[in-house]
């Protein structure tokens, strides 16, 4: 098997900051956008 002779670097948790608000912020606003679909196409298809 391969040899794993590199240690860990340590976190950037700046990055993971942001990247984690960056995916939040997908979350809530790809939400939205389909909540509002939802109710668009129950408006005019019912």
């Amino acid at each position: 098997m391969a040899s794993h002779d590199h240690a860990a670097s340590g976190m950037d948790y700046n990055e993971h900051e942001r990247t984690y608000g960056r995916f939040v912020g997908f979350v809530k606003w790809g939400t939205i956008a389909v909540t509002a679909l939802l109710v668009v196409m129950a408006l005019t298809l019912i």
